[in-house]
């Protein structure tokens, strides 16, 4: 996927974009929208596809943009950042796919004993921890799609650290709402970097 055009910088970052929207600030046109329109036509492509583009969503949402605009906070206090969303996917991707289906014991990603919020609070401008946070977001999302790929039914079960078993539907269905949680958050996020709304 094209990373699009980078947006010019303002020379003051606290200075509010221009609100903008409509067909020459949409992040793709609708003809070359990757996301699928629908019409799913049963239960695992309808979970599996949703899934898919809400994940494309959060690629669209951070396109063309540099490491200091990614790494810009919301409002204070918060931490939200489109590369902090960006890192605490790869976790969650790796959480409850490698984890809780897999039954492996992957070490985090970015969570520390210290700071269970590393993913925002370390996300800084820069360009070789956004390459590396693309990177393992992309091989996260690789394993959960070759795992969900090879499961036999949606019946196939894992269990959590705290002891809940829960199946592959479970986790598909929770992965959605955690995606559009968080398309939401990446929403006014690039809203406050450049103005752009849209899909």
């Amino acid at each position: 996927m094209s990373t699009g055009e980078v947006q010019p910088k303002r020379e003051n970052p606290d200075e509010l974009p221009e609100r903008k929207f409509g067909s020459g600030q949409m992040f793709v046109t609708p003809e070359d929208d990757p996301r699928s329109p629908g019409g799913f036509p049963d239960e695992r492509s309808l979970l599996v596809g949703y899934l898919h583009d809400y994940r494309l969503t959060i690629e669209l949402k951070c396109s063309g943009l540099d490491p200091a605009a990614l790494a810009r906070r919301s409002v204070p206090p918060s931490n939200l950042s489109l590369l902090g969303l960006l890192r605490h996917l790869a976790e969650a991707e790796r959480i409850w796919f490698r984890e809780v289906l897999s039954g492996e014991n992957p070490t985090p990603l970015y969570r520390r004993p210290d700071d269970r919020d590393a993913a925002f609070n370390d996300a800084a401008p820069d360009p070789a921890l956004v390459d590396q946070a693309w990177e393992t977001w992309r091989e996260e999302v690789r394993f959960a799609e070759r795992f969900v790929d090879g499961a036999p039914s949606f019946d196939v079960t894992g269990t959590t650290r705290d002891g809940m078993v829960l199946n592959l539907r479970e986790v598909l269905v929770h992965m959605i709402e955690e995606y559009a949680r968080h398309a939401g958050h990446a929403d006014l996020l690039r809203e406050r970097i450049d103005g752009r709304v849209g899909l």
